[in-house]
């Protein structure tokens, strides 16, 4: 039973180590999903924030068709508080978003709740 106890991380060891970056990459994410996070958006424009999206568990870079460079822009998913008070209210939901990174300010942050 010990040795059986002692060969199961070691063999998910091996086993990871086989597979690609982006199959070790999807295993990362979805670990942080899993644990979860509380991400928070601000975009800005100037110095005014005109967009905030909270409950966010990663922002994504983009790739291009061919896998060898990132776009200029990032997506995820999250909840649009539309009265940028930091809390889900009703009617609040989840979206999808994308911003590029030439065209706009912004901050992410984990919420300090």
């Amino acid at each position: 039973m010990k040795k059986l106890l002692y060969s199961v991380p070691l063999l998910l060891f091996v086993a990871l180590m086989g597979c690609t970056q982006e199959t070790q990459n999807r295993f990362s994410r979805g670990v942080q999903n899993w644990t979860g996070t509380d991400g928070v958006l601000e975009v800005y424009a100037g110095d005014k924030l005109v967009k905030k999206f909270i409950k966010i568990d990663k922002l994504t870079t983009s790739k291009s068709t061919e896998g060898k460079s990132d776009r200029p822009y990032r997506y995820g998913y999250g909840i649009y508080d539309e009265n940028m008070n930091g809390v889900k209210d009703p009617g609040e939901k989840k979206v999808y978003f994308e911003f590029s990174d030439y065209s706009t300010s912004y901050i992410f942050y984990e919420n300090p709740k």
